[in-house]
């Protein structure tokens, strides 16, 4: 456990920040004691390390040192080896780089490690397209990641007309690359099969403070599948149809529950995207529903159900 602990402590101090006592505890959840003691084991096996007390002091090690030890497990090593996506890499001009990553890796594992990693990689594949999709035209990808790291402004073609903004990140959804930048006060995000030229400026990105790409990306799909639901009708669900549901309109559609009437059957309240899709959600669930209202789509449902039967006699 506690070579453990040593091997991390080096390994961050590796990193080539100076760190206080406080700020590795809190890391390695551990007390400043005992950090103490630590930093004083690691000194003792020859580790050259380098103390100074007081405002802005700390720990760090000597400059130009580094461990030969990679600290990672055999199980760490493997999931790297997860995360190579060719059709990603190649989006980004990468997949020499890539390539070469990989086998520098492999090569600098100690033997059992670099087993284990080559087995994974040979065995497990990471397939981004979807089905019968044609991939999308990415040629600005590698541009787009350049201004992205460079923290610089860009005027794009986009629908139409030039846009500048200023690149925050790129996501890949579904082989789909997206764009997210500021443009004005706002943050918004851009198809990158639909932005044509790029041309890079000299102005920076002013990014906005405590900004999170995953968090925002997150939030903001949640929000935008939100939007789409404005379409409201009433239903009874039997128990299995009340099962199949969130299969059926996804997890954002879902209501809250309610209680089973006398009959076992449960009415819920839905908000889906337009009478069309709700039509084609609720046959799915077969004999399982009842729709209750709007009339309009009670209809459709029994027209529906109807025609259905009439072609299978």
């Amino acid at each position: 456990m506690r070579s453990a602990r040593l091997l991390r402590i080096m390994l961050l101090l590796q990193q080539g920040r100076t760190a206080t006592a406080q700020s590795l505890a809190d890391q390695v959840e551990v007390s400043v004691r005992t950090i103490y003691r630590d930093i004083g084991a690691l000194g003792a096996a020859g580790v050259p390390l380098w103390t100074e007390t007081g405002p802005g002091g700390g720990i760090r090690l000597l400059d130009g040192w580094q461990s030969a030890l990679t600290g990672m497990t055999g199980t760490e090593t493997s999931a790297l080896m997860l995360l190579g996506m060719p059709s990603i890499a190649a989006d980004l001009g990468l997949s020499d780089a890539t390539a070469a990553a990989e086998s520098k890796l492999l090569g600098a594992l100690p033997v059992p490690l670099r087993a284990s990693a080559q087995l994974w990689r040979d065995r497990v594949h990471v397939d981004v397209p979807g089905w019968f999709t044609v991939p999308a035209a990415n040629d600005v990808v590698p541009v787009l990641a350049r201004a992205v790291l460079s923290g610089r402004e860009i005027e794009m073609g986009y629908r139409g007309g030039r846009r500048v903004v200023g690149p925050l990140g790129l996501v890949v959804k579904a082989s789909v690359w997206y764009l997210v930048a500021t443009r004005g006060k706002r943050i918004l995000s851009f198809r990158v099969d639909r932005i044509g030229s790029v041309t890079e400026s000299a102005n920076p990105v002013i990014r906005p403070e405590g900004f999170d790409l995953a968090q925002w990306w997150n939030t903001s799909m949640a929000e935008f599948d939100r939007s789409l639901l404005t379409y409201a009708c009433r239903v009874r669900l039997s128990d299995s149809a009340i099962r199949a549901l969130p299969r059926v309109i996804g997890a954002t559609a879902m209501p809250a529950t309610a209680p089973r009437d006398d009959d076992g059957w449960t009415t819920v309240d839905l908000m889906l995207e337009s009478e069309a899709v709700a039509l084609g959600q609720l046959i799915a669930l077969g004999g399982g529903v009842r729709v209750l209202e709007p009339t309009s789509l009670r209809r459709s449902l029994r027209d529906l159900a109807s025609n259905i039967a009439l072609d299978n006699r």
